[in-house]
């Protein structure tokens, strides 16, 4: 059997236990031995493939590729992501750049099958299998809390988007379109359910006044800064609390009021 995260306990206190065993737990996880024959396989073969073609048509390989973007669930739609992946980013209207979801666009230009394939390029198999393993790492932790996972994800891609030559607003657009980091920054940040339903300028404005005044800062790139992340994810984590606790003690409110109403029957 194949070692599984250690989640001590929720909340702040679980993640900073979580993060003080971190590099002990993903060495155990990542030496699984289905985990490895995985990474070695994509290592060995992925400079083969030239195309969206070969690709797809290689599930072993696909695994590894979809998962390294946290897109695993999506190993069955074959012509979806063939179409993603053959389309490309850089064509005027390819699918990639019509989805909300971020990951695809990310997905696209590390193949890069639109313009120069980048599976022969030095050093690409070994990143696409490190993100393929922490991604698995991230997906095993959220199995024991979704909230970890969050976290996790924060840690990894707001850096990567930061990191790019973009627009600040296309960076916050890129936020926007990845389901985790929202979450994180909806929660972090006490939106509403109901705010993903505002028009999409309006969102971005809102995340921005709100980054402004919590951090000083709306600049993604220095949300991104070590220091900043940390108190962002501290943030995430204290604001979670807070909601399950209010949702605790409304229920319990609740089953109170349940109980007197049938005792007065």
């Amino acid at each position: 059997m194949s070692f599984q995260p250690i989640v001590a306990t929720s909340g702040l206190a679980g993640w900073r236990l979580l993060q003080n065993t971190i590099d002990r737990q993903t060495e155990a996880y990542n030496s699984a031995p289905n985990l490895q024959k995985a990474g070695e396989y994509f290592a060995e073969n992925i400079g083969n493939v030239k195309s969206a073609d070969d690709l797809v048509s290689d599930r072993r390989l696909l695994e590894v590729a979809l998962g390294a973007f946290g897109l695993s669930d999506d190993i069955n739609n074959k012509y979806f992501i063939h179409k993603v992946l053959s389309e490309g980013t850089t064509a005027q209207g390819a699918l990639a750049t019509k989805l909300s979801d971020s990951r695809y666009t990310a997905l696209a230009n590390a193949f890069g099958f639109d313009t120069t394939a980048q599976t022969v390029m030095p050093g690409f198999a070994e990143k696409i299998v490190a993100q393929y393993e922490r991604c698995s790492f991230e997906i095993a932790v959220g199995e024991q809390n979704e909230t970890f996972r969050f976290g996790l994800n924060l840690e990894r891609e707001l850096p990567e988007i930061a990191a790019k030559s973009s627009s600040n607003d296309a960076k916050w657009y890129s936020v926007m379109g990845n389901a985790a980091l929202r979450e994180v920054f909806e929660v972090a940040f006490g939106l509403p359910s109901e705010f993903g339903q505002i028009d999409i300028d309006q969102q971005l404005e809102v995340f921005k006044d709100t980054a402004q005044r919590r951090f000083g800062t709306d600049n993604l790139s220095d949300l991104a800064q070590p220091e900043t992340l940390d108190r962002l994810t501290q943030l995430y984590f204290l604001q979670e609390q807070i909601n399950q606790n209010q949702s605790l003690n409304s229920g319990t409110i609740a089953l109170t009021l349940l109980q007197s109403t049938q005792s007065l029957q």
